[in-house]
């Protein structure tokens, strides 16, 4: 979901944003529907592993779980700003289809908000 706020903040002419994680789980259907509801596709996005950027020199090296923050491996990026915020983990929610509806609104709306300040404050 971060990255489809990026990508839909940004210039992606002049802006590249990568997304990767510590274990890769294929695209959660909750988030491809939560984002789709803003107007936003998120449909042709890739699970990647972070291994997969090592000579990637990043600008900006944000995480967004506590679980990667601890355990990411380092990403040698010369000059990168590195960036933590927990988001809520709507995934982890177990309920009625409409419990786990409102979880990914939730998670979208502070993961939007953070993001636009996020470009607000550095770009």
């Amino acid at each position: 979901m971060a990255h489809g706020y990026l990508n839909h903040f940004l210039d992606t002419r002049k802006v590249k944003v990568y997304s990767a994680g510590i274990e890769t789980h294929g695209l959660n259907p909750g988030a491809l529907a939560i984002m789709k509801e803003d107007g936003i596709s998120i449909d042709h996005h890739t699970s990647n592993n972070v291994d997969e950027y090592k000579e990637v020199n990043f600008d900006y090296i944000i995480t967004v779980c506590d679980h990667a923050h601890q355990n990411c491996p380092y990403i040698p990026s010369k000059n990168a700003i590195r960036l933590h915020h927990n988001f809520f983990d709507p995934s982890k929610v177990v309920g009625t289809d409409e419990e786990k509806h409102a979880a990914f609104l939730i998670a979208r709306e502070e993961i939007k908000e953070y993001f636009k300040n996020f470009i607000e404050e550095h770009f």
